[in-house]
């Protein structure tokens, strides 16, 4: 087992934390900089085309180079990755009821009161 290597997903979570930490948009070369490690620049490149075509950032163009920043907080990055699974997973149901049965119980009142509330909002007159 090579030990160097990162757990699936990791290199794309370490861009969105240098990302979500950046006063602004970033580089490529500004993101590799803030990663821990020797990346090859078109590693970096890689990952950010990735991460945009999912969605989850934006490209800039600048100048003759693009920057890079994240689409949303940390919150709204959660809920499009948890879409996105409840998306590919086969049964919705199955699916929804294992997370609901999985929450503590505070978690449960919670998601009970932000669905009473969605539900009053969308029966008020617009």
């Amino acid at each position: 087992m090579d030990h160097g290597r990162r757990p699936r997903g990791g290199l794309e979570q370490q861009v969105l934390a240098a990302l979500a930490g950046a006063p602004g948009p970033l580089t490529p070369g500004q993101v590799r900089d803030r990663l821990d490690g020797d990346l090859a620049y078109t590693t970096v490149m890689t990952v950010l085309a990735r991460l945009a075509a999912k969605g989850v950032l934006t490209r800039i163009r600048a100048g003759r180079a693009y920057t890079y920043r994240l689409i949303g907080d940390e919150a709204e990055l959660t809920a499009r990755r948890m879409r996105r699974l409840l998306d590919v997973g086969g049964d919705r149901t199955a699916v929804l009821t294992r997370f609901v049965d999985a929450l503590s119980p505070d978690d449960e009142r919670l998601l009970v009161e932000l669905l009473t509330a969605a539900e009053s909002a969308d029966e008020q007159p617009r």
